[in-house]
């Protein structure tokens, strides 16, 4: 059974479509598009015809939409390959310069859970801050880290404004991270989140937890991120198996 043949309408979007993309090669990235109304009559089409061009380019995640802002230009998606590196070193490694900003910060005691984590007994002082992972001024991800004060004695939230923790870590408590283990889970952004990422809520985001060892074997941190999913993707070095012997 052949299918139909695509009708003028359909040539005419690819058409518009091509022009779109044309006209975002040409913008930075986080840069606006023009109001609808003025591109339409720029373009020569209808308004309706305009917003289906554009509702299939932000499919394809070449443009944004942020309610009440208007549309813009998509950024090129971090790719992040699952290893013992900061967010700092990722992002440095890829020409971003990185950058946080801390939203709050206290210590408190370990719960029983929290300290089974981070590996110290119960109730041993533990700093935790929120802060938001900035790349090249953009946000990219939101970060709960709980730090166990045995392994960075006096670090307060104020040291962590624009610095590296694993960078803090090696230089100021001779203590570099050398291993951990990391889980990864889709998730849909919350209110809170939302509005911190820049993002609408319910966005698809990337849900990391991760546990960082130093090399005495401490653990390091127990950290909770979420990281924008319209700006990260995550890459994973696969390896088959040795087969058995006498196979």
């Amino acid at each position: 059974m052949t299918s139909a043949p695509a009708g003028p309408g359909t040539a005419k979007q690819e058409r518009l479509r091509s022009t779109l993309r044309q006209l975002i090669s040409g913008l930075a990235p986080g840069e606006p598009l023009p109001a609808e109304r003025d591109l339409a009559r720029e373009l020569g089409v209808a308004r309706m015809t305009l917003r289906r061009a554009v509702d299939s380019l932000v499919k394809e995640e070449r443009l944004i939409r942020r309610r009440g802002a208007g549309t813009f230009v998509a950024g090129a998606r971090v790719s992040q390959r699952l290893a013992a590196t900061s967010f700092s070193e990722d992002m440095r490694a890829r020409g971003l310069r990185p950058g946080s900003r801390t939203v709050g910060s206290r210590r408190f005691p370990a719960g029983m859970m929290l300290a089974g984590l981070l590996e110290v007994p119960p109730q041993s002082p533990v700093l935790y801050v929120r802060r938001l992972r900035l790349a090249d001024d953009v946000p990219m991800a939101l970060e709960e880290l709980h730090v166990p004060l045995a392994v960075a004695p006096g670090l307060t939230g104020e040291d962590l404004e624009g610095a590296s923790y694993y960078d803090l870590l090696d230089q100021r408590f001779g203590q570099p991270v050398v291993s951990g283990t990391q889980s990864v889970e889709p998730a849909l952004a919350g209110n809170e989140e939302a509005a911190l990422l820049g993002i609408d809520a319910g966005a698809p985001v990337f849900l990391f937890e991760r546990t960082s060892r130093v090399q005495s074997g401490a653990v390091a941190e127990f950290v909770r991120s979420t990281y924008r999913g319209d700006r990260y993707r995550i890459v994973v070095d696969i390896l088959r198996p040795d087969p058995p012997r006498g196979s």
